[in-house]
């Protein structure tokens, strides 16, 4: 569903992607990790569009989207989430989402209600319901991180990008977040994930891609990353 080859981009002299070459299958549930500074962030903002990358090419759903304004991406059914909440605090969740759908389906028209009962239904599958008419601003970490998902998920998506959504939850948060990923696959989401909450990315995730200074370092399932010597050495600290 998703590839990269020879991705790369430069901050100057410093290369944050280094001649990646990655791939997602659809319905997998794939994550990304990597000591700070590894290039996972920038991956994400070269995949959806937010910078261009120096040199190589991203592939989605077969079509060359190398370059496209993140608009573009999010309309042909890639969305994302960002590490640092990007919503709308003044308007309350509800509106987060009723605006994710009128602008983030170009080929869908909406009535007043039918956007309402689908703005609705979105805040419930992320357990928002409740919370639909406070001001964004009022609302704790972890209902922000679960309504940025529901407003990604507002566009429609086939693939949807994670950029760290459990850092900062309690240990009952994560859990709750563990089941909404999964919940999210089974209705046909592909899922790439930035996590640092190692315990969730090995319990969650199909298949693990490690980065280290903009490179892949390893790649395989939990169990082979986690034994992986290399991995073990830069990233696990062992």
């Amino acid at each position: 569903m998703l590839s990269g080859r020879g991705v790369t981009h430069r901050f100057g002299g410093i290369r944050a992607v280094n001649n990646l070459d990655f791939d997602v299958s659809e319905g997998e549930i794939v994550g990304l990790i990597g000591p700070n500074g590894a290039g996972k962030t920038t991956l994400f903002n070269l995949v959806s569009g937010a910078i261009p990358p120096t040199e190589g090419t991203i592939r989605f759903k077969g079509e060359d989207i190398t370059g496209l304004r993140p608009d573009q991406i999010c309309h042909r059914g890639l969305a994302r989430t960002f590490q640092t909440t990007k919503l709308f605090t003044e308007m309350s969740g509800f509106d987060n989402v009723r605006l994710a759908l009128v602008f983030g389906n170009p080929g869908r028209s909406f009535t007043f209600k039918q956007a309402e009962a689908e703005a609705n239904r979105m805040m419930a599958s992320a357990g928002m319901l409740g919370d639909r008419n406070k001001p964004v601003k009022d609302l704790p970490l972890a209902s922000r991180r679960r309504l940025e998902i529901a407003r990604a998920l507002a566009t429609n998506p086939d693939l949807l990008m994670l950029d760290e959504a459990m850092a900062g939850l309690t240990a009952a948060e994560v859990s709750r977040s563990i089941v909404l990923v999964r919940s999210l696959r089974d209705r046909g989401v592909t899922i790439l994930m930035i996590e640092h909450v190692m315990a969730a990315i090995m319990e969650v995730c199909d298949r693990i891609i490690v980065l280290h200074n903009g490179e892949k370092l390893a790649e395989g399932t939990p169990a082979e990353v986690a034994e992986d010597p290399k991995v073990r050495s830069v990233y696990l600290g062992s």
